[in-house]
Formats: C-alpha cells, structure tokens, sequence
C-alpha cells in the first residue's frame, strides 16, 4: 500500500503519456494514460469529485480500479476530511472480504487511489435481479459480510453506511466491503454522534441524532441487510421520511412467514430498537442459522492486525520475478522489511491473481470442535489469573464492588478508542507486528467472568511484560507511557494513555484514552496491550 508523490510519477497525466510507445498505439487514437506502472482503460464509475478508471499494472498484467480525485474538487466540496479518513481506513485493513488497496499516488491536481478491480457489480443489483434468496445462499452472502464487518470493528472500526450498494461482488459471487468513506475510528471518551449512512439501514438512535459507541450500529444496518436478501425487500420503507423515521424508531416491521425459525430468529435480535439489548456479533457467531455451514476460513474471530504478517509464498515470488524482471533480493528485503513500494505492491497484484480460495477453506466446519483448544479454555484463564491474584500484594486495597461512574452512561456498551483528526503522510504504519497471536478483546469489551480486580491484575501484567511505565492514581485507573527502548516508539513517538476500567449493566469495559502522541503511534499501542492481554 504504497504511496507516491508527484515527483517520481510526473506532475500529471499528460505528462506520462510519452512514456507509453508510440508503436503501440494505432494511427489517429488517443495514446492511453499512463499514472505510474498503471495504465488507465475503461471509465468504471463517475463521482461528484473523480471517476473510477479500470487499469492494468503493465509489469504484471492484474487488472485495478483507480479512482482519480481531483483535489480541487475536494477542497472545494469540503470532503478532505472523508477522503483521508478513506485512505487511511483502507490502509489500515486486510481482509478476504473488504476492498483492498495497493497504493495511492499524489499529482499535484490529482490523488490516484489504487484498489482491487471487483467484476460482478452491487449486491443491491444482485438482489433487485433475483429477488429474495434462497436461504443457503442468503446465509453465505451474510457470513462473508459479518466476517468482514468484524475484522473492522477488532482494528476500532465502524463503517456506518453498510448497505447492498457498498457491497461488491468479485468473479466468484464473494463480497467485498466498500465505500469506506463515512467510515470512522471509534474516539475515545465518548460516543459517536454523526449521523451517517442511508436512512434505510440507519439504527434508530443514529437517525435520532443520540450517541453511540458506534459497532451496534453495523449490526443493525447487516440485521437490514440480512432481511433484504431473505425477503427480496426492506424491512423498513415508506416514501415518507418522517414516516420512515417513525417506523425505523419504534421497530415496526413484518416478518413474512416463509422465513424459517433460525432466521427469523436472528433478524429479530439484530433489528432490536435499544442498542443494549441489541445482539453482538460475538453471539451472532454462535447462532445456529450462522453457523449451518460456515466455511473454515471464517469459523474463528479475525485476527488483530499483528497477526496479518505473513510468509512469503515462493511460487507468487517465482512468478513475480519472472513477470516483472525485479530482482527475487530486493523483493524478499521489502516484504520482510514491511516496506510498501514498487516491488511489494507487484508482490501482492501477482498474490491476489493466483491466490484463489481452495475447495478445502470453502468447505463447512462443525462449529462446535471449533471451542475446544488446549490452552485457550476458561480453565486455563482461570488458573493463571489466579496465579497472578495470589501472587499479589494483598494490601494493594483492590475491591471487586467496582462502581459505575458518575460521569459514564449506563447505556454505554463498547470502548472506545482516541483518534486524531489530522493524518500525517509519515504517520502511515504496516502491518503491526506485536508477537503471538492475540486473544479475544472486542474494542476494549471485557465479556467474562473475571471479577474487576482479576481484570486490573492483567492490566498489570500487560504492561509490565510491554515494560511501559506507568502508575495508578485510583483504583480502577492506570496512566501509562510506552517504553523508549521499544523499537516501535521513537523519543518523539511515544504515547501517554489512560486505562480506565468501567462496569456497564452486564459488563466491564477497558477504555484507552489518548493523552499525548500522534495518530499511529496511538492505535499500534492499542495493538499491544490488546496482544498481550490474555482475556478472551
């Protein structure tokens, strides 16, 4: 995901279009355009401030869409702020079921957002086609979908515009998350209180202006989604929009009765007006219309970013040599390096194109052998913070009546986590590397049956296994300052946070609040505690 300024790819398009030979290209036509390696077809898609171009990596042949952005356009709509949120979002994930991006290159009066190129159109076109699903086929669409939506909301993520229309469909009919515009990083503090999305799949307390913690709304927008390709229609629609509203506000829908048990089952805890009561996708894994077959590579959590490091494959190194001429050194140095340039993107176009998902990843799982790991039960949690609690030091004056504070709301149900607005070129990190893979942590949601003190206890180890500093004002709440000897955290880089523990209705919460330290560093220091932390 590398991205280029205007000086290594010529101050603009017309510049560029002398390095494409003139033999190439028939007698009276246009020579094509050509933006760095890219060389610019077909116009895919027109918006309010660019276009959408198909294009082909003239090394390695891989079809790409490439959305231009005139950047005078977006100044003047006003929409920078939703166009490095885009960016940003996108160069923060990778998963099988969002949209992923290559590279961004910078002209002076145009931005280059280089993405994956999907074939097979809207799921909202896919739908308005065939009408209502059958049930199997309705059920894979939502399994890819609420795979994709939770890999976002484990890396602080909200989109809060999900809708067929956002949701592509490549050559094999899988679903590839889009727009990631109106997408935001949950702050921390406080709740979320824009209100975005199409009215249509917006929840209830979005299009009544209140706060939210902002991963509840996503479940009501796929509870949407769900009931759209079940019944070929939505659950809530009126051209009225204050009786839209009013129908949205109160729940009011009907549930056709061809709809088996286990959905509509399902639909009816996902569109629950109170966000509170709304369910998790953490029990929407567990629901049995989920699960009937569930294909292997989405029968467990994503995981956090710093488990995304992978090896390199040597055939797709072979096949990128051979198609691109690059030296197999300088391509292996980059990607173990975590560098984001010329031969790491052609790396991942060649991966992308051969890296097909095999008959055995598409095949069904029984869920249930999927609870039963040596290591990971709630035993073994069970012993070792209980090893911790003995050993600590008993007059530490650590009680497990922990009150709600005064200052929190009880309606409150995720964590969330700080943000700042400005986003610094420099600030652009790879993928985090924080050691082994992570246990279960959703946005700082402590769902056990740890006692508040057991919970603190952890907090403690985690830190002084990452050797912050850091101290305890009360005692529920840790400040803490990443260490200067962690090469992840430059002198100038490192963070300041708070960790608060809260106790909401049913639950604890771990809110991360910035206190000083810029965008990146922030969210990689999130990263590591929630690496360390072992609560599931």
């Amino acid at each position: 995901m590398a991205a280029r300024t205007g000086s290594e790819v010529g101050a603009t398009a017309s510049r560029l279009r002398d390095s494409v030979p003139s033999g190439s290209v028939p007698p009276g036509a246009s020579p094509p355009v050509k933006i760095g390696p890219y060389i610019l077809g077909r116009t895919l898609g027109v918006g309010s401030f660019g276009k959408v171009k198909e294009g082909y990596h003239e090394l390695c042949g891989q079809k790409v869409a490439v959305k231009i952005l005139n950047r005078s356009k977006v100044h003047m709509m006003d929409m920078t702020p939703k166009v490095r949120r885009e960016i940003m979002i996108l160069r923060l994930l990778n998963h099988k079921h969002l949209i992923k991006l290559y590279e961004v290159i910078e002209c002076p009066s145009d931005i280059f957002v280089v993405t994956e190129y999907i074939s097979g159109g809207e799921l909202f076109d896919f739908i308005v086609e065939r009408g209502r699903l059958p049930e199997a086929d309705a059920r894979r669409f939502f399994q890819q979908l609420i795979g994709g939506v939770e890999y976002c909301h484990r890396h602080m993520i909200i989109h809060r515009d999900l809708k067929p229309e956002n949701l592509l469909l490549d050559e094999n009919l899988n679903i590839k998350i889009a727009d990631l515009g109106l997408a935001n990083i949950s702050r921390d503090g406080e709740f979320l209180r824009t209100s975005c999305g199409s009215p249509n799949y917006a929840a209830p307390e979005v299009i009544s202006g209140k706060p939210y913690a902002g991963p509840e709304v996503d479940i009501w927008s796929c509870g949407v989604i769900l009931f759209a390709l079940l019944c070929g229609s939505l659950p809530f629609d009126d051209e009225s929009i204050a009786a839209l509203f009013r129908r949205i506000k109160s729940g009011q829908y009907q549930m056709p009765s061809y709809l088996s048990p286990g959905a509509r089952d399902l639909i009816s805890k996902m569109l629950v007006v109170d966000p509170l009561a709304r369910i998790t996708i953490e029990q929407i894994r567990k629901h049995p219309w989920f699960t009937e077959n569930l294909p292997r590579y989405l029968s467990l959590p994503p995981p956090i970013g710093c488990a995304q490091v992978r090896s390199i494959n040597l055939d797709v190194l072979r096949e990128c040599v051979r198609r691109t001429g690059f030296p197999e050194e300088k391509i292996v140095w980059s990607m173990k390096h975590g560098k984001r340039n010329a031969y790491t993107v052609a790396y991942e176009l060649i991966n992308d194109s051969m890296n097909r998902m095999d008959d055995s990843m598409l095949q069904p799982v029984d869920i249930r052998s999927l609870f039963s790991f040596p290591g990971i039960g709630v035993g073994s949690r069970e012993t070792h913070v209980s090893e911790i609690i003995s050993s600590a030091d008993p007059s530490s004056g650590i009680s497990t009546n922990l009150p709600v504070p005064s200052n929190i709301s009880s309606a409150q149900n995720s964590s969330a986590f700080g943000l700042l607005d400005e986003l610094d070129e420099d600030d652009i990190m790879p993928c985090f590397s924080c050691g082994p893979t992570p246990r279960h942590l959703q946005l700082g949601i402590v769902n056990s049956y740890l006692s508040a003190s057991e919970i603190m206890m952890e907090l403690y180890r985690a830190l002084s296994v990452l050797q912050w500093s850091w101290k305890s004002p009360s005692l529920y709440q840790i400040r803490a300052i990443t260490s200067s000897h962690d090469s992840a955290f430059s002198a100038t880089k490192q963070v300041r946070l708070v960790l608060q523990l809260y106790r909401t209705t049913n639950r604890f919460v771990v809110d991360i609040m910035l206190i000083e330290g810029d965008l990146f560093s922030f969210i990689l220091a999130c990263h590591m505690v929630i690496c360390e932390l072992r609560i599931h």
